[in-house]
């Protein structure tokens, strides 16, 4: 091919971290754009293809094809001093700062604010978060996870994502759930309206106007919600649920359904009647892993659109807001892609464990040199 240029071989794990720095906030342009090269030179096209999508020079590019091909996928941060004022730190000082953020914690402290890190390190606080930026480290943030250990894991995982990425024919996918003890919360006092310059407000306490479950059947193929609301999630409002969905839909139409381990889902009442009615077919998911039902993203949308900063006086005002919510959103229904394959998920989990295995029990990190 004319033009082609070097050709570069990465292992997947390099590909992966050049998107990772491509996308990552705190990456510099010109390592981003780097990576775009690289990656755009890995798919195949030409230097002047190349060239001429980024806005580049097309020696630029086979410079940095070079590069790579000779020394690495590590060449894309090699940045040249400028011409401006020169680093007051070292790089062993930082290295040390960046050290200590990851392998350490402040005495009787969770994790490292700026200033501590600058106390502690004998640098501008300006200095740590430069550098937190650059490499996109952010202690005071946090998200949680749990790993399943369900003996069948990979099984229904499998199962599962089988049927997301490759629906079966003359039949529907349906992710089902319940939120549950959804409150009524009532403000004690109006909230103060949106202003330019200020955000919306309300009261940080409020009155318990009692609960409702809502259980809720998400269709994968045009993202649109089945739902109704309940007092209680027990194996009767389950089946209740059950009878609605099998009027919904056609009953030439295979259901087939994906739904956690809840109790309610496998009581013995309900698992007369889906017998009795085979075109039902459950999917459980693993235990501890919610994340793979999608009905799961759709009640956050419902949770951060409807309720979080709803004031409800009642449960039947309540009720009446997850109605119009659900009218709204089946009037124009956004479906959620899925896109993780198993290999995928099983890789990102198995890194996941390594990590947990070199973690001592009772603590977040492992442990490194105390605070200085």
């Amino acid at each position: 091919m004319p033009n082609a240029g070097l050709s570069i071989k990465l292992r997947p794990s390099e590909r992966a971290q050049l998107k990772s720095w491509e996308s990552a906030h705190g990456t510099p342009q010109q390592v981003a754009l780097r990576c775009r090269i690289i990656l755009r030179a890995l798919a195949g096209e030409s230097n002047v293809a190349i060239a001429a999508e980024l806005e580049v020079n097309r020696i630029t590019v086979q410079l940095w094809r070079k590069r790579v091909h000779q020394k690495g996928i590590g060449e894309v941060w090699r940045i040249a001093p400028g011409r401006g004022r020169k680093p007051r730190y070292d790089q062993a000082t930082r290295d040390r700062i960046i050290e200590a953020t990851l392998q350490s914690k402040p005495a009787g402290m969770t994790h490292w604010s700026c200033r501590s890190m600058a106390k502690a390190q004998g640098v501008s606080k300006d200095t740590v978060n430069r550098l937190w930026q650059l490499h996109n480290l952010k202690p005071h943030l946090s998200s949680t996870f749990k790993l399943s250990r369900d003996a069948r894991f990979l099984e229904k995982l499998t199962d599962v994502v089988g049927l997301y990425l490759n629906p079966p024919e003359k039949a529907l996918v349906l992710c089902l759930d319940e939120k549950s003890q959804i409150q009524a919360l009532d403000r004690t006092q109006p909230g103060l309206p949106l202003k330019k310059g200020r955000c919306g407000t309300m009261t940080h306490d409020y009155k318990r106007n009692g609960t409702t479950t809502l259980f809720a059947a998400l269709n994968i193929l045009d993202g649109k919600v089945i739902g109704e609301c309940h007092a209680r999630h027990r194996h009767q409002e389950w089946l209740r649920f059950l009878r609605h969905l099998d009027r919904e839909f056609p009953s030439r139409l295979k259901l087939h359904l994906v739904m956690d381990n809840y109790g309610t889902h496998k009581e013995p009442h309900v698992q007369r009647w889906l017998k009795k009615h085979p075109r039902f077919v459950c999917h459980f998911v693993p235990t501890s892993s919610s994340w793979l039902n999608l009905v799961e993203r759709w009640f956050r949308e419902l949770t951060d659109k409807a309720i979080r900063r709803g004031s409800f006086v009642s449960v039947p005002d309540l009720k009446r807001a997850i109605d119009e919510f659900l009218s709204a959103w089946n009037e124009d229904p956004k479906p959620f892609i899925w896109t993780a394959t198993v290999e995928d998920i099983v890789q990102k989990i198995a890194r996941a464990r390594a990590k947990l295995e070199q973690i001592k029990p009772g603590s977040t990190l492992p442990r490194g040199k105390k605070a200085a």
